[in-house]
């Protein structure tokens, strides 16, 4: 079972890591030519290109001139206990011991518009670049023409090395699209998250953003390796639904938020 995330916009780099067990990202040499490319724009670049402020495109324009192809304890932090947003809030991985961030290292990947695809233990460096940003490059004119099929590769990589494999995706819209579901070697399980909001069920975005970090760590802390295991899953109040859910699709459903 591989369980595909998100990132988040939000980082964290003044709370010292929990582990020193690091590895390096596999695509550094992809990463590196794109902070070439990005080194290229200025601040008023950054923030029309991003839709950020003139502060955050300041702040970026900064990791991108501090980027270094060689990562460090100085300079990186594993990708999971960096990333803090509502998906890692609920994921909470500060808080997993050595032997579940282990076993995470071997059953989560986090997709990435600047360096692909992340082990939870990668060392990464601070950045901002969403996957869905129009970057023009010589392969496109966006980052999902960059990457190409280089993510969908990288996760087969991982897939062959289950003998039953299955793709759990807990990742956006706009990140799970730069994965070719026609081309991975494993089914595609996607999960769902609803509230009773107005008389009708909505996704929510903040609930569904940690709902889905929940997931991913139920998943860890039970080390599920089945499909069927995941309807057991009655965090913070959601419920599987078998009715609105299909073999592709597991929806979860709560009335009231815990």
């Amino acid at each position: 079972m591989l369980i595909l995330l998100s990132p988040a916009k939000s980082l964290d780099y003044e709370t010292p890591a929990q582990t020193a067990t690091h590895t390096v990202p596999d695509l550094v040499a992809e990463s590196t030519q794109l902070i070439a490319q990005l080194r290229e724009l200025s601040v008023p670049d950054v923030a029309t290109l991003m839709d950020i402020s003139d502060n955050l495109a300041t702040l970026n324009v900064g990791r991108f001139a501090a980027w270094r192809p060689k990562f460090t304890a100085s300079n990186s932090k594993q990708a999971v206990l960096a990333f803090n947003g509502d998906v890692y809030e609920g994921l909470d991985a500060p808080s997993l011991s050595e032997k579940q961030l282990l076993w995470a290292q071997d059953h989560i990947r986090i997709l990435s518009g600047l360096y692909g695809l992340l082990r939870p233990l990668d060392w990464m460096q601070p950045y901002r670049l969403e996957m869905g940003t129009r970057l023009a490059n010589p392969r496109g004119k966006d980052l999902y023409a960059w990457w190409g099929t280089q993510i969908t590769d990288a996760i087969n990589t991982v897939l062959a090395q289950d003998p039953h494999p299955v793709v759990i995706n807990l990742a956006s819209q706009e990140y799970f699209k730069s994965v070719k579901p026609k081309l991975l070697k494993a089914p595609v399980i996607e999960c769902v998250f609803e509230d009773w909001k107005n008389g009708q069920w909505k996704v929510i975005s903040f609930h569904a953003k940690r709902a889905r970090g929940l997931m991913a760590r139920y998943i860890v802390e039970h080390r599920l390796t089945k499909v069927s295991q995941l309807q057991a899953f009655d965090v913070e109040g959601y419920a599987w639904d078998e009715s609105a859910s299909s073999a592709a699709k597991l929806v979860y459903r709560r009335k009231q938020a815990a």
